[in-house]
């Protein structure tokens, strides 16, 4: 399915908002020499909408735990959905969590976010047990990829940093960890045992056109 992009023409916005809209222009060029495709829209409210049409009834979803998921609406619209859900949080047990795992691994879709996307279109994500970057890398058949405009860097090491230094904080003082970037809100690169920082994956292409889709939104979500 194709969207139209922008106009830039047609845009009667804020200078900011257009700015966002030429640079997700730039992203979305650069995604597509990368064998990725990428999306812009101004809500989020639009991003779901589009991203619901192209998910048939009845599809097998699994998903990487992700506040930008729930805070543009997605995750409501797929639980109020006629779709399979591949929940890991729901599981009762260890093993439970790994059996709805393998299923994810063969879902028709993926859904998560990234934790930084570079102007040039690459994809940097820190995971911890890595099952989210390893269904983004291989596995399901359709991966889409949330991501607001707060989360645009210049280049990979900016991604990195960021990552490190505005995600990974938040998200330990959100998970309730015990790490130094909790309790200063910046990057230690500490070993502790509970250090999620495990995995440090940079998506620069695609082997499969189209299997990763990229949905920006001028909006601020997630960390």
């Amino acid at each position: 399915m194709q969207y139209d992009i922008i106009d830039m023409e047609e845009i009667h916005v804020s200078p900011k908002k257009t700015a966002l809209a030429k640079q997700a222009e730039t992203i979305i060029k650069n995604l597509e020499k990368r064998n990725m495709e990428g999306y812009y829209f101004e809500t989020s409210s639009s991003c779901v909408e589009a991203i619901l049409s192209t998910m048939p009834s009845g599809s097998i979803i699994g998903w990487g735990g992700s506040e930008t998921l729930k805070e543009c609406g997605l995750m409501d619209a797929i639980h109020s959905g006629s779709y399979e859900l591949l929940d890991r949080s729901a599981a009762k047990t260890p093993e439970e969590s790994r059996q709805i795992y393998g299923r994810t691994v063969l879902a028709d879709y993926f859904l998560m976010s990234a934790n930084a996307i570079t102007l040039d279109g690459e994809l940097i994500n820190i995971d911890g047990n890595g099952n989210r970057v390893a269904c983004l890398i291989q596995g399901p058949s359709n991966v889409i990829v949330v991501a607001g405009m707060n989360k645009v860097v210049p280049d990979t090491e900016s991604g990195v940093a960021r990552v490190r230094n505005t995600a990974s904080p938040a998200n330990a003082i959100r998970l309730g960890r015990n790490l130094p970037c909790a309790a200063t809100g910046v990057c230690h690169d500490c070993l502790s045992p509970e250090c999620f920082c495990c995995q440090i994956v940079v998506t620069r292409r695609s082997m499969h056109p189209g299997r990763i889709k990229v949905y920006l939104v001028g909006e601020e979500l997630g960390y």
